[in-house]
């Protein structure tokens, strides 16, 4: 469909499009409203997973010419059948949509069905799980990519793109430049004790860059996250074809701490971090995590983390996790003396899509003295952490829960963006994935 149709609907029908600043609140006070973000605009989609199909904790993201894929997934818990479609938006680096028309960013099909679903098996609560793998060139949904940047993915139902269902952002990087780099400690005020500094270059030998200062725009993403992304990064010097970044202050984030974890892969047997496991009247399982405590006072331990993300499983499946694994509702408790007055808290992680809204918010136990928070989650192996948030300014901030350490294993990602003079779209044209731990 043309872009241009495309905004126009959008105007007459009232609907005002956001970019990735606005406040949280508003995904939820206007569910339908088109923002720019990972977003789900109806309660009866759970466990949404999108990334590239080697890994499934891998992030959205694909290299433009080695036919990698990204692979949808989700349930549907109203358990029918449905027409699920989705369509593209190509993006500029700050994720406001670019001038391109959808003919020059997609060979082929511009619109895909998800012609594959299952229903759930030998669960209570009765789904759909729907999946769908893009781009598909040699498929009857043929589809293919044509330029590098950053793309809203959009689903919505029977072919009414105005009925949204859910907005992911994901990203194609075609490397014209290499970015090498230094991970350390950040120097002064006592923060080479918990915060995480990269230095990088980026060389473009073979690639011509007219002004780096003013038409390179360089992202960093710490765990697959964007609450807390880094943009701006200005180049420290120029060395014939090589840029260095090497300001503190610029590409500095917080260690953080291991995320805790839960295991619900079984509902027969307490694991390490579960406390109870019982039905409800109507039956429902419901699992009771160990009562959490305040990290920051504690000295770090190291142990293997999914940093943030999580497993979908059920042990006393016999084929497929995807429709055999079980919904229950996960209580979480962080006792907390009194109610912070600087913002609230909220449960952090790909089990709540990395955001801080109505979902994820924790309400205050005064009985209790404490923080509480119910999820209805699917079985699997989780990793999940609390963020404080005042709701004004972007980003959720984990000094006080969870503590912030130098030694803490994340994942990096950075992305370098380059708008040709004259040109309509922010290329994406360096991508390098880091490990805090491996050198």
């Amino acid at each position: 469909m043309n872009r241009l149709f495309f905004f126009i609907t959008f105007f007459f029908l009232g609907f005002k499009v956001f970019s990735q600043n606005e406040n949280a609140e508003d995904e939820y006070v206007n569910p339908k409203v088109l923002k720019y973000d990972d977003v789900t605009y109806v309660n009866n989609i759970k466990t949404v997973m999108f990334h590239e199909t080697s890994w499934d904790y891998s992030a959205p993201l694909i290299n433009l010419n080695n036919g990698e894929q990204l692979e949808l997934s989700f349930d549907d818990m109203e358990g029918d059948q449905k027409q699920y479609s989705i369509s593209f938006i190509h993006c500029n680096a700050d994720w406001t949509p670019s001038d391109l028309r959808t003919s020059e960013y997609i060979s082929g099909f511009d619109e895909l069905h998800l012609l594959n679903f299952a229903y759930s098996m030998n669960t209570f609560q009765k789904y759909t799980h729907y999946s769908i793998i893009f781009p598909m060139p040699n498929s009857q949904q043929n589809t293919q990519f044509t330029k590098s940047g950053n793309y809203l993915m959009i689903v919505y139902l029977d072919g009414d793109r105005n009925n949204l269902v859910m907005c992911r952002r994901f990203m194609v990087y075609d490397n014209k430049v290499s970015i090498g780099y230094t991970f350390r400690q950040s120097m002064g005020n006592g923060d080479q004790y918990n915060k995480q500094h990269i230095d990088f270059t980026i060389n473009s030998n073979a690639y011509d860059i007219t002004n780096p200062f003013t038409d390179l725009k360089v992202v960093m993403v710490q765990n697959n996250r964007w609450d807390n992304a880094v943009s701006g990064i200005k180049p420290t010097f120029l060395n014939g074809n090589q840029l260095v970044f090497s300001l503190d202050d610029a590409s500095t984030f917080n260690g953080g701490n291991e995320f805790r974890y839960f295991d619900m892969r079984s509902l027969r047997f307490l694991t390490e971090r579960v406390k109870d496991i019982y039905k409800d009247k109507d039956l429902k399982n419901h699992v009771v995590l160990q009562n959490d405590e305040i990290r920051s006072s504690k000295p770090y331990l190291f142990y293997n983390d999914i940093n943030g993300s999580f497993l979908i499983k059920n042990r006393e499946g016999l084929t497929n996790n995807d429709i055999e694994a079980d919904y229950v509702y996960v209580e979480f408790f962080l006792p907390y003396m009194k109610p912070e007055s600087e913002g609230n808290f909220y449960v952090m992680g790909k089990l709540t899509d990395w955001r801080m809204n109505a979902n994820s918010k924790m309400t205050y136990n005064e009985l209790r003295n404490g923080y509480e928070k119910k999820l209805y989650l699917k079985q699997g192996y989780y990793n999940y952490s609390y963020v404080l948030s005042n709701d004004i300014k972007k980003g959720g901030d984990e000094t006080i829960t969870e503590g912030n350490f130098w030694d803490t294993e994340n994942d990096y990602n950075i992305y370098v963006y380059h708008r040709k003079f004259g040109g309509q779209y922010d290329q994406l044209i360096g991508m390098r994935k880091i490990n805090s731990l491996k050198k």
